[in-house]
């Protein structure tokens, strides 16, 4: 009667978290929310569209032109008369450039590349998003299972506290020893209010991923993991596949063609234009050398410019030699990334699975023991063997989750689903 009591008022003490979400979450239906109008995408799409923007603007650089100049001036003649008159004109002139000597084309060339970079870059935000919401998905999955088996914890020890209070007011037990039992209880109640912050924490930290702020999922379900079995291909296959289809070098590489293609065009700012142009024109004063209608072809040839243009050239040549140093840093860092997550899903199946499915079998026999001399009055420590298997079940889940964002990683690395990755890397000799 004791235990229950004290049980129940251990489950007194517990404060649910607040959730305002739908009963239960599926993974599947976090992961949906990835394409979801959330800050970081809204970002890359804006990007995107000011990258499209920009191309719009170079392709209408050789678009037709028209302008209307009126004038209002006063001037006097040498011939005839020293009178001031009026002299004023108004004129609609129609301009377009011919040829220009490829600078439009590069300039294009370069806008069309800036544009492929930020799509790279927002499939590349599309992919961090999935691993960002699967990561505070399976955070939430381990602050509840963690907050379970510190509450039972802390439930045990409550129990062993508030058995010992009696026999400190029978002679049996000293206050010293009852004063060892009531830190442990403390100490334990400390972490399980500090797992019980966690769980709502973590809700929030999801309910932002998910585009749903302060929206709390108050249950999750478990996920099925079959993919956590897939055999993957070794580095030195994966490294050269991921060198070429990662997102971020792609981007990178479209950022290097783009710079490329603008020094292309500040070298042709010595090269002549050609211009066509029509003008209408009303004249306040009539001569005989001014024209009401005219149609003719002009050609800009720079002479001298100065420094200018060098001057752009080489900000140009700056930039893309920092753009060449981060792409070879990207491939440094890409490297070493690839390499740490395949040897952590080795490590995670080789060695963590087999040692949590061990504590799990060994606390599958401690808990029969206990049950069995809880049973027979020998022993008290039945909750704190169900504790412990609590424990240990949520070290083979941690595993198992550790193994699922290793992969969700790899996949973003590649720019590929898992079975694609799997299917293609077979293909090759």
């Amino acid at each position: 009667m004791r235990y229950s009591a004290a049980w129940l008022l251990a489950l007194a003490l517990t404060a649910s978290v607040d959730c305002q979400a739908d009963p239960v979450l599926t993974l599947a239906a976090a992961l949906a929310t990835a394409d979801d109008p959330h800050p970081d995408l809204r970002a890359a799409e804006a990007d995107l569209a000011a990258a499209q923007a920009d191309m719009r603007g170079a392709a209408a650089r050789q678009d037709l032109s028209v302008n209307f100049e009126g004038v209002l001036r006063r001037g006097r003649s040498t011939v005839g008369t020293d009178q001031w008159s009026a002299d004023n004109s108004a004129r609609i002139v129609a301009r377009k450039n011919l040829y220009d000597f490829s600078r439009t084309e590069s300039a294009v060339g370069a806008a069309q590349a800036e544009v492929a970079a930020s799509e790279s870059a927002l499939l590349d935000t599309r992919d961090q998003r999935r691993l960002e919401i699967m990561t505070r998905y399976f955070d939430v999955l381990l602050a509840d299972q963690q907050y379970a088996a510190d509450n039972e914890f802390m439930a045990v020890a409550y129990v062993s506290m508030d058995n010992a209070r009696d026999r400190v007011e029978v002679g049996q037990l000293s206050r010293p020893e009852f004063a060892v039992l009531e830190a442990h209880y403390q100490d334990l109640r400390e972490k399980r209010n500090a797992s019980l912050a966690r769980q709502r924490a973590t809700r929030a930290l999801l309910a932002n991923a998910l585009n749903r702020p302060g929206v709390l999922a108050s249950e999750l379900e478990e996920p099925k993991l079959p993919d956590n079995n897939v055999k993957l291909p070794d580095y030195e296959t994966l490294l050269p596949w991921v060198l070429a289809h990662n997102p971020r070098v792609r981007a990178q590489q479209q950022q290097l063609a783009a710079e490329q293609l603008r020094l292309a065009g500040l070298r042709k700012e010595y090269a002549p234009s050609l211009d066509a142009e029509v003008a209408a024109a009303d004249y306040s004063r009539t001569s005989i050398t001014r024209d009401s209608l005219s149609a003719g072809l002009i050609l800009t040839w720079p002479i001298y410019q100065g420094g200018r243009v060098d001057a752009r050239i080489g900000r140009e040549q700056a930039q893309f030699q920092k753009l060449q140093a981060g792409a070879d840093k990207l491939n440094f860092e890409l490297s070493q990334t690839l390499l740490e997550t395949l040897l952590e899903i080795q490590q995670l199946r080789g060695s963590g699975r087999p040692a949590a499915q061990a504590q799990i079998s060994y606390r599958d026999i401690a808990l029969d023991r206990s049950r069995a001399e809880y049973e027979l009055e020998l022993k008290t420590n039945l909750g704190d063997s169900m504790a412990q298997t609590m424990t240990a079940a949520q070290r083979a889940r941690t595993v198992e989750y550790r193994i699922a964002i290793a992969q969700a990683r790899l996949q973003a690395l590649a720019g590929k689903p898992l079975a694609d990755i799997v299917a293609l890397t077979a293909k090759q000799p």
